[in-house]
């Protein structure tokens, strides 16, 4: 049984007026719709834990996309919070082993292909997977005024992306394990490599993108529509 929790509860950076940018619309849905709607149609995903702000009025009310069940819950004010509380609003046949994909509501453009990898690398070791991308730009570290210090090697580094996939188990210890010693983790698998463990980074389409700026949102817009 594999299950998705999309934490959907922060503001983020919103450049849609009062509009969180999970809610603003690409080829004629919101983008959380398309991300549900790409995680549910796979064949292997049984369901979905959505974590919403309390006071949520965009939230559409889906029950059930492509026939699989959508849960909800009141998520918090961090990444690391929402994620324990669609952890908790999992259903009670949810084996403590099952193999949980967490993705970003902002993060329309995630395809089956990714999905099938993800959850083959993440079913054959213990440690979780995630989805990235290899860094390929030259980087620059700066100063204060924002003068270059120096050029940062690339090799070795890579671009987190998501779905991140972790046992249910470990998850939650790992999480949990974070909020005990007050560090806010910015990424799951940030608070499983603070257990001693090394998930396997599964390299990913880099048009997975999540919309933080209006460029993101036309480039979405044009992505989405071609595929449609």
């Amino acid at each position: 049984m594999i299950w998705a929790l999309v934490p959907a509860a922060g503001s983020g950076r919103r450049f849609g007026g009062d509009v969180p940018k999970q809610y603003l619309h690409a080829a004629g849905k919101p983008l959380i719709g398309h991300a549900l709607e790409a995680l549910l149609a796979h064949p292997q995903m049984d369901g979905a834990v959505v974590a919403l702000a309390a006071d949520d009025p965009h939230w559409p009310g889906w029950t059930t996309l492509h026939g699989k069940p959508v849960v909800t819950c009141v998520g918090g004010l961090e990444r690391a919070d929402s994620v324990l509380a669609a952890l908790h609003a999992l259903p009670e046949n949810v084996a403590h082993d099952a193999l949980l994909l967490v993705h970003d509501a902002a993060r329309p453009n995630v395809r089956g292909g990714d999905l099938s990898t993800l959850i083959a690398a993440a079913n054959a070791q213990r440690d979780g997977a995630i989805l990235a991308a290899p860094v390929r730009d030259t980087l620059k570290a700066s100063d204060a005024d924002h003068r270059i210090e120096a050029t940062v090697p690339r090799a070795g580094l890579w671009r987190a992306l998501t779905p991140q996939a972790f046992r249910r188990d470990l998850l939650q210890r790992a999480l949990q394990a974070a909020q005990a010693a007050g560090v806010t983790v910015t990424d799951e698998a940030m608070a499983v490599e603070r257990l001693g463990l090394h998930p396997v980074l599964v390299e990913g389409r880099e048009d997975n993108l999540k919309v933080t700026t209006p460029a993101d949102l036309a480039l979405v817009e044009f992505l989405l529509a071609r595929a449609a």
